[in-house]
């Protein structure tokens, strides 16, 4: 440290964009988009780098062809973006969403491409994995039975803890019944032609900056805290960011179309994190296997006499 998301769940609208230039008309092919910031943000982008190559008679034809390449690279970008699952959202748990299909529905917190998603594929081969934009959004999931398990991160072996997950076990209702164990092998991803001396910056999961600790500070780059690594990838790619880069998986750079400006970066070869399979029903373990049960302990009176009642 994919729900596919069911048309009930996610709303879309659909809307045509065209626009033209002095030589040519050019129009965008209707996309099924979701409206959010990202979406206004990519269809500015292109559109402004189309009116500037149309105002600027005196460009080169060089620099046109570049401009056009660039619009055509960020239209793709979003093509692609718009193909894949959309993350749960807080929102979408409505006790009327219509739960289709038989496959195992796993919940994972994250963008297609976070490390989370490989985790559940190992820990459900085969399931039909599902992004959550939060992690309480995953644990509510499975308890309204829009999912049927839930693989979240609960322990990394440079970062330590995630507090976060440990609170919402104690508050949520759901049950252990297995864990995964993941190689984190974190990469330096940015825009194609950004080359590693002109990154000022570095999006990452707060997880991820940390274990990658030595390799930034002697980049000397600032480090910005985002949800997930996948997500940073996503958000450098579509925002076509020439000074920042991201920490992620080798697979986010494949899905969204980054360059891999270093690999393995995190400070320990053997970076490890630990997830935690979660249900709605207690699984008993046999005898015939080693199995370990874990306790909440808790350090205040209060909390004490809470669990007791």
């Amino acid at each position: 440290m994919a729900i596919m998301c069911r048309p009930s769940i996610t709303l879309h609208s659909e809307q045509n964009y065209s626009f033209s230039s002095n030589q040519n008309q050019r129009k965008l092919s209707t996309f099924i988009m979701t409206p959010s910031r990202i979406s206004r943000t990519i269809y500015k982008k292109i559109l402004m780098a189309s009116i500037q190559g149309d105002n600027n008679n005196n460009t080169l034809e060089g620099d046109k062809k570049n401009k056009s390449h660039q619009a055509m690279e960020l239209q793709r970008i979003f093509e692609d973006s718009q193909s894949r699952p959309k993350p749960l959202s807080i929102n979408d748990l409505s006790p009327n969403a219509i739960v289709t299909g038989s496959r195992l529905r796993v919940a994972y917190q994250g963008v297609p491409g976070a490390f989370s998603e490989s985790a559940a594929a190992k820990a459900y081969p085969n399931c039909e994995a599902v992004p959550c934009e939060q992690f309480d959004t995953a644990f509510d999931a499975v308890e309204r039975w829009l999912v049927d398990r839930a693989v979240l991160p609960i322990e990394n072996s440079l970062g330590g803890s995630i507090h976060r997950n440990y609170d919402l076990l104690l508050r949520h209702s759901l049950h252990i019944v297995g864990e995964v164990r993941l190689s984190i092998r974190h990469c330096l991803l940015a825009n194609h032609d950004v080359r590693i001396e002109n990154l000022k910056r570095v999006l990452s999961h707060p997880q991820a900056l940390a274990q990658c600790e030595n390799t930034l500070t002697k980049l000397g780059v600032v480090r910005e805290a985002v949800d997930d690594t996948a997500g940073a990838a996503q958000y450098v790619a579509l925002h076509n960011l020439q000074d920042a880069g991201a920490v992620a998986s080798s697979g986010a750079a494949r899905i969204y179309g980054l360059n891999i400006l270093a690999e393995d970066i995190q400070d320990d070869a053997d970076n490890v994190t630990r997830f935690l399979m979660l249900a709605r029903e207690p699984i008993i373990p046999g005898t015939d296997r080693p199995f370990k049960t874990s306790v909440p302990h808790p350090d205040t009176v209060t909390m004490s006499l809470n669990f007791a009642l």
